[in-house]
């Protein structure tokens, strides 16, 4: 009898390892980032808006997960709108939101 518990220990030693590393796995990939889209955000672009309607603007530069240069205007209702980068009311408004930006 005790001879089949010894033989069982490692079995079990090796089975709570097993589980062990297991759930550490788990609990690092549940804490990675997540990755946003790997693909462009902006479909369709809009040539300019009123500046005094936008709180911020975010540009993404061409990347892996798009090709193009992307503008993407936050409101100040919260909703975002995508604006086409190379179009001339949109250069301004980037320039406007950097001078702001490096007066503060």
């Amino acid at each position: 009898m005790a001879r089949a518990a010894t033989a069982a220990a490692p079995r079990l030693l090796r089975a709570a390892m097993l589980l062990l590393l297991l759930v550490a796995a788990c609990r690092r990939a549940a804490g990675a980032p997540v990755v946003n889209e790997l693909r462009c955000q902006c479909l369709q672009t809009l040539q300019g808006i009123h500046f005094k309607n936008i709180q911020s603007v975010k540009v993404t530069p061409p990347g892996p997960h798009c090709d193009q240069t992307e503008v993407i205007a936050t409101l100040k209702t919260g909703q975002e709108v995508c604006l086409n980068p190379a179009a001339p009311m949109v250069k301004k408004i980037i320039d406007k939101m950097l001078n702001k930006a490096n007066s503060n």
